[in-house]
């Protein structure tokens, strides 16, 4: 928190990322291609690989929080190889400040050429003295030299050095710092003497933006490498003390108590929004939080089904009910995703067999009998891992199914089927179908699967779906096949044991009855990945090294691994803390120490965004550890002494405190305040249609009736006009109180730019004394076009 008389902030940093597609990006010959999603140069994500196209379409999400600031982000597009480096085709960069004038509209991009000169990034601080001083040869100038934030070089620190120019009329005068090895933020702290004709007393000390230079490499046309389209939309959260919110929470927590549904906040919140996803997220985790998730999704579901006139349609659509109980369930069924599916998904992508059974998809040699039995083999296999996985199915979503299966059967009270196709619409359609075809999209993979694994995956979500679809295995359900070997395949389930199954599974996950709670059994698998380690001990020539290794979180133990058997392995119960390692240790970014004993284990991860979620994910499993340490040393025990205080003994207290522990009561990691901050923004951003919607309701009140004229409340729910109108005064009076909090804390904030600007002179990057986390979310659709190249 960052206090202003009388109020504190708190400011987070949020990106969503979805890539689409990319067009005609190197003509008459296909290529494949993926694209990254960087921060400054620094990659953070990348999508999958694309082969032989022109028109690539990548279709992925990505959702991070950002932990560091930034400049720059920037997308890059590859040509990939398997022999040679990765070709960067070019590349889209799109400053900070400039992501919300592109916030809710289409455009294309024309992609820039990469080369070394544009690649600039970081900042320099400069000490710059001019003294009237009297020597043989003139005046004397002075500088001192410091740099931040300079690129990682294929994901290493470079070995930087400075120039320093003096450029006159007739001269120019250039010296050259000492090199400063494996760092991006050197300290050079050297001084140089310039010759100068005159000069007056003036010193400055500052930090300006490193600029790419002017005669840069221009070799590459920019109309030559084609076009990106991006459709991004930004939003920007400052997020005030919790006592702020009461009123607004109160009102949204009471929303399942409001008759009708669609006279309440929650409702009236998704109705005015652009698209219901930007309501949904911050929604459904703010009922979560709060536990009053159930009983809103069994009210917007009722209203639901209200409109559904076949059962063979019920919750097909996307419907507030529908993309709630889909957020749901991507929250708070994660382990439960793990346990049931990771172990198939990890020898289906590590020991792949062919299974393509499409005539036309078949190569040369492939036989099409084998490929069956092996795609038999594998959905099998995950069919019986789902139906036998009802015991760690979450309570939570066993309530919400409980209340979906008896709402279609009081609905449709002479279909017998719909109280299972109701449920199996859920989660089977939308969880587990949608999990078996993006494992990574669900953290099942750390990475993306080859396109013939992806194939494979593809085949087996199409018939864990068509599996799972109540009585789709009857005759009169073949013929509805859309591709014909797909009914040819599907005719070797026709046995009742599958129907069966089915039904049983159906039963378990949407029963209400005492259950065994989810991962005490088996220990809940939470994260896996690749780092780098520093050695514990020493090698033969006497120095610790930095390896590869493979490491797994799980609520029991954390292990990094060489091949399948763990070679190091701390149990969860002997971790003190987590923390942050400052760069200067090793000269490596991005690193972080886990105390479990007398010595830390230094971890390399290997971005930002990835170390963050690692030390999120360490210190919510060991939140509740008694021997948690209050304070340790930021820095790394070499050479006989703490880098950062100086002291000599190794196993001295620590000189920092620990950072602040996440309440222990805390099941589901959810900000209630971030997330109400997020809904007050969108009803701030539809202000207007609130009070569109509220004249409706006044004009329905009086007239008796619905009114012609105006065509912006045409398509919302106005089923009681008087409630709506009570529940749309009662938002747009806290927006309003809101809206004045919000504009107290922008005046101060301004005052305190205003007071920083004073202390420093007018020119380059000013250092304002703090830098605020602000919540960021971005979504976009990507797409890249070449007319020629």
């Amino acid at each position: 928190f960052i206090y202003f008389v009388g109020f504190s902030l708190s400011i987070f940093t949020v990106i969503f990322l979805f890539t689409d597609d990319a067009k005609h990006l190197v003509p008459n010959k296909m290529r494949d291609f993926f694209c990254t999603i960087n921060l400054d140069q620094e990659e953070v994500f990348r999508t999958q690989v694309v082969e032989k196209s022109l028109s690539p379409y990548f279709g992925e999400e990505f959702y991070f929080e950002i932990p560091r600031t930034f400049q720059w982000l920037s997308f890059y597009i590859y040509d990939k190889s398997v022999l040679q480096k990765d070709l960067r085709i070019g590349k889209v960069s799109i400053k900070k400040e400039d992501l919300c004038n592109y916030t809710g509209k289409e455009n294309w991009f024309m992609l820039q050429p990469v080369d070394s000169n544009s690649e600039v990034q970081g900042k320099v601080h400069l000490e710059l003295k001019l003294n009237e001083l009297i020597t043989d040869n003139g005046s004397v100038c002075q500088q001192l030299v410091e740099c931040h934030g300079l690129p990682l070089i294929n994901g290493q620190n470079c070995d930087p050095y400075a120039t320093v120019s003096l450029v006159g009329p007739s001269r120019n005068d250039q010296k050259k710092t000492k090199v400063k090895k494996k760092t991006s933020n050197p300290q050079f702290n050297e001084t140089f003497y310039f010759e100068v004709t005159f000069c007056v007393n003036y010193p400055v000390a500052f930090r300006y933006l490193l600029q790419p230079r002017e005669n840069g490499n221009k070799s590459s046309k920019n109309d030559d490498l084609g076009s990106l389209r991006l459709n991004i939309c930004y939003t920007e959260d400052c997020v005030l003390p919790s006592e702020y919110y009461t009123s607004l929470r109160n009102l949204l927590l009471k929303s399942s108590d409001v008759q009708p549904i669609s006279a309440s906040a929650a409702y009236i919140l998704s109705e005015v929004c652009r698209d219901k996803y930007d309501a949904v997220l911050p929604l459904v985790r703010l009922l979560l939080h709060h536990h009053k998730l159930v009983p809103f999704v069994a009210a917007v579901a009722e209203l639901d089904l209200k409109d559904t006139q076949e059962a063979n349609t019920v919750f097909r659509g996307n419907s507030l009910a529908t993309r709630c109980v889909d957020e749901m369930m991507k929250i708070v069924g994660k382990h439960y995703l793990k346990v049931t599916l990771k172990p198939v998904i990890d020898e289906i992508c590590e020991s792949p067999k062919p299974c393509e059974i499409d005539p036309i998809k078949l190569r040369e040699g492939d036989n099409v009998e084998i490929n069956m039995e092996n795609l038999r083999y594998y959905v099998d296999k995950v069919f019986r891992e789902i139906v036998r996985s009802s015991i760690s199915c979450p309570t939570l979503m066993c309530d919400v199914f409980y209340s979906l299966r008896h709402l279609a059967a009081k609905r449709f009270p002479n279909d017998p089927h719909v109280q299972y196709s109701a449920v199996s619409s859920f989660v089977f359609l939308r969880f587990f179908a949608v999990a078996v075809v993006s494992p990574h999209t669900f953290h099942l993979r750390p990475h993306h699967p080859d396109a013939q694994t992806s194939r494979t995956l593809t085949l087996i979500s199409k018939a864990i779906q068509t599996l799972g679809s109540w009585g789709s295995l009857t005759k009169s359900k073949l013929s509805s096949f859309k591709e014909t070997f797909m009914c040819e395949f599907f005719k070797t389930f026709q046995e009742e044991k599958f129907t069966e199954s089915v039904k049983k599974f159906l039963d378990d996950v949407s029963s209400t009855e005492s259950r065994e709670p989810s991962g005490l059994s088996e220990p809940v698998h939470l994260k896996e990945g690749e780092m780098y380690k520093r050695a514990q001990g020493r090698t033969r020539i006497g120095k610790k090294n930095f390896k590869k290794r493979w490491f797994c979180l799980t609520s029991r133990e954390f292990t990094y691994h060489k091949q399948q058997e763990p070679i190091f392995t701390i149990p969860i119960k002997n971790i003190l803390a987590v923390e942050k390692l400052d760069e200067s240790s090793f000269n490596k970014k991005n690193m972080f120490q886990v105390l479990h004993g007398e010595k830390p284990l230094y971890i390399q991860a290997n971005n930002c965004v990835e170390a963050s979620e690692w030390i999120e994910a360490l210190c919510r499993v060991t939140r509740c550890n008694q021997k948690r340490l209050s304070f340790y040393h930021p820095s790394a025990f070499l050479n006989g002494n703490w880098l950062c205080c100086k002291a000599t003994i190794e196993n001295t207290v620590g000189c920092a405190r620990c950072t602040a522990d996440v309440p222990a009561d805390t099941q589901i990691e959810i900000d209630g305040d971030r997330e109400t901050e997020r809904i007050y923004s969108l009803f701030t951003i539809n202000m207007s249609k609130l009070q569109k919607l509220e004249e409706a309701c006044g004009s329905i009140a009086v007239y008796q009736g619905p009114r012609k004229e105006p065509d912006d409340y045409s398509n919302f729910t106005i089923e009681d006009s008087v409630a709506t109108f009570h529940t749309l005064k009662q938002i747009i009076d806290i927006v309003e109180k809101l809206n004045e909090s919000h504009e107290k804390y922008q005046k101060k904030r301004s005052s305190s730019k205003e007071k920083k600007k004073k202390l420093k002179p007018q020119f380059g990057l000013p250092c304002l004394g703090f830098d605020p986390r602000f919540f960021r979310k971005i979504e976009f659709d990507l797409e890249v076009s070449q007319e020629s190249i």
